[in-house]
């Protein structure tokens, strides 16, 4: 009797066990998955290394330039394809330029500072920094027209593009934050098609 009587307490008792160590276990799964969620959404808007931002820092006056270029365009150039080639560099460049600030306003604590900073460096140290157009040939552009600014802006923009690729393969090969990564590939693929056009179009200016 006794063991019988033993056997039926014993049962209900590993029941209830197996549905108190069930329900711990999927408590702990719930808890154990809320912490990593938490901390992969809270450690991915900081995601960027020093190339990211330096990329972002110096591609704003790059960018800056190429729309100054374009902007000569309209009055200087009488080449159609020309003017819809410096519309259309203006028409990419200006959101990369505000998706870039935007960008060092979520790294930056005092971005105004660090941005201006930033391009400071970039106009002056850096000078260095690849295909910029320097004064001379800007001031050079604004007094030409027709055919021989075609060529100078062409040669120009062309130069520049290709520091841009430089930069951008450089943020490509060694940055850390994907958004920014995939607008640098971007820039690679748009520059580098504008590049083989107005190659053709040198090509062709000079056949003619």
């Amino acid at each position: 009797m006794p063991s019988r009587i033993t056997r039926i307490v014993a049962v209900p008792i590993a029941l209830f066990a197996a549905i108190v160590l069930s329900s711990c276990s999927g408590s702990q799964e719930h808890t154990g998955d809320h912490p990593t969620e938490e901390s992969v959404s809270t450690a991915q808007p900081p995601g960027f290394n020093a190339d990211d931002h330096a990329f972002a820092t110096n591609m704003i006056p790059h960018h800056q330039q190429a729309i100054e270029l374009s902007a000569m365009a309209p009055d200087h150039s009488t080449n159609p394809e020309l003017v819809a080639l410096a519309a259309k560099i203006s028409a990419e460049q200006e959101p990369e330029i505000k998706a870039l600030r935007v960008f060092l306003v979520q790294w930056d604590e005092n971005p105004d500072d660090d941005a201006s900073q930033g391009e400071q460096e970039g106009h002056g140290g850096h000078g260095a920094m690849a295909g910029m157009v320097d004064e001379a040939t800007m001031t050079k552009l604004q007094s030409l027209r027709g055919a021989e600014f075609d060529t100078l802006w062409l040669q120009s923009m062309i130069s520049h593009h290709q520091g841009a690729i430089e930069m951008a393969k450089a943020e490509v090969a060694h940055g850390q934050n994907e958004d920014v990564k995939r607008m640098a590939q971007g820039m690679i693929d748009a520059q580098q098609a504008e590049i083989d056009q107005m190659k053709q179009m040198l090509e062709g200016g000079h056949h003619g």
